[in-house]
């Protein structure tokens, strides 16, 4: 495959062919150009640094005059600041959105409900490029004359997230594809916009006192520049198709190679609702999805020893007609070692059956800890671990929307995390399998869903 040009035809196309769109949706209005040197993205860093600035010295002004004296955090951490964040965020797209996405996702219980909600919009609301970007960023992976290949092709996006858009077509053989493409300039970007919205975030104290990022930063750069190399993607894509072949609870999109490049993914259209319109759904449909999610996860750890370790809602669709799981995104695969698939079955042996002595060999083999930390500071983080595992002992029915586990193992971790003789970052292999198994956890615990773990985890342990 050429990687500059897609198979494109050598003809010419009418003006009116290339005006040719279906009617405009909700993001319509809300095309913005993505912003492709690195000057011109680090502006928009220094304008978001100034707006915060100024809405700290207005509020400040205006609280003062009331007779009230807020401290900085104060000012700092309020709904006004924090959608300024989110919409330049949003324009910027790229790694900068993605870490604000890792934010209200993984963090969403350690920051201010208000700025979770907030940051959480850049899950799946992000400007669009308008259409002349569009085309020439098409142009250049195509070729000029691409639209003949199309019966039509919509120039408004279906979706747009942190690294590209996704547009439905309908090729002139009659397939219906989703087309995601990339925005441009975005893999040259990915390092220094981690950077810079890191430094951004610190220095304005958006982020509250003694959380550390350093490793979900590593893992954003890593991640993203995997999810930027879209041929990589379509491999897995293919490869989870054959894994989940003939799935009556799961649905893979088929891969159009045809379609595809390093900067544009095509993939056969497959309709669905997303997770986050499902939090009102009947309880027995949102049952059946936290099922359907935690039993992929156990699949993809212990059979296939491949995950797709980005729990986003944005992955993700449901069909209320088939009663399927639709999988969507396949670009934060990781591949496990047979070690580390042992080793994590290991674990939870252990801790379901209480055995506390055995759960720690077998973390100190995962580098969840490093061996030489005081015992004291070891059995506090074995005591989260038996925190963790109590769902995986429950008998029946979990009720996830009935659980404060998720914020006493955020409140333990920060106490750990609070003390210097715990500096050891766990393998990035445990890190990916965490960040996985906790999304998952917030997702069930977002749908209320009842689900019965044990039950699932027969076969494995």
């Amino acid at each position: 495959m050429n990687p500059k040009k897609c198979d494109s035809p050598a003809l010419a196309i009418t003006r009116q062919h290339r005006d040719r769109a279906l009617p405009p949706d909700k993001f319509a209005p809300r095309g913005r150009p993505v912003p492709t040197g690195r000057l011109s993205r680090l502006a928009r860093f220094a304008t978001l640094a100034s707006d915060v600035a100024g809405g700290i010295i207005l509020d400040g002004a205006r609280q003062f005059v009331e007779g009230r004296r807020p401290s900085l955090n104060d000012l700092l951490l309020t709904p006004a600041n924090a959608f300024k964040v989110m919409h330049q965020l949003a324009h910027l797209r790229g790694a900068a959105m993605k870490v604000g996405q890792l934010l209200s996702m993984d963090a969403g219980d350690l920051l201010p409900r208000e700025l979770a909600d907030i940051l959480g919009r850049l899950r799946s609301d992000a400007h669009h490029m308008p259409r002349s970007q569009l085309r020439a960023t098409l142009d250049r992976q195509w070729g000029r004359d691409w639209e003949r290949r199309f019966e039509w092709f919509s120039f408004e996006p279906i979706a747009a997230a942190s690294i590209g858009q996704v547009h439905r077509a309908r090729t002139r053989d009659g397939r219906d594809l989703a087309i995601k493409i990339q925005y441009p300039g975005i893999r040259d970007s990915i390092d220094s916009d981690v950077d810079n919205v890191s430094a951004l975030l610190r220095m304005s104290g958006l982020l509250p006192a003694g959380l550390d990022l350093s490793p979900m930063l590593t893992q954003a750069k890593q991640q993203l520049h995997e999810e930027a190399d879209y041929e990589r993607e379509g491999r897995y894509l293919q490869q989870f198709g054959v894994l989940l072949a003939g799935s009556p609870d799961v649905l893979i999109p088929d891969l159009h190679p045809d379609f595809t490049c390093k900067n544009v993914l095509a993939m056969s259209y497959v309709g669905g609702t997303s997770l986050d319109a499902l939090e009102a759904a009947p309880q027995v449909r949102r049952d059946r999805i936290a099922t359907l999610l935690i039993d992929l996860v156990l699949r993809e750890l212990f059979e296939f020893r491949l995950m797709q370790t980005d729990p986003n809602f944005a992955n993700y669709r449901y069909s209320a007609e088939t009663e399927r799981l639709v999988l969507l995104d396949f670009g934060a695969v990781r591949a496990f070692s047979p070690e580390t698939t042992d080793s994590y079955l290991g674990l939870l042996r252990a801790g379901i059956a209480g055995d506390r002595a055995s759960a720690i060999r077998v973390a100190l083999d995962l580098k969840l800890f490093p061996g030489q930390i005081p015992r004291v500071r070891q059995d506090e983080i074995m005591a989260l671990f038996d925190l963790a595992m109590q769902p995986l002992r429950n008998e029946g029915l979990f009720d996830f929307g009935k659980t404060d586990i998720a914020a006493r193992l955020r409140d333990g971790g920060l106490r750990i995390a609070a003390n210097r003789d715990v500096r050891t970052i766990p393998p990035m292999d445990v890190l990916f399998v965490q960040r996985k198994v906790g999304g998952i956890f917030l997702l069930a615990s977002r749908l209320k869903a009842r689900v019965d773990i044990r039950k699932l985890l027969e076969k494995y342990v």
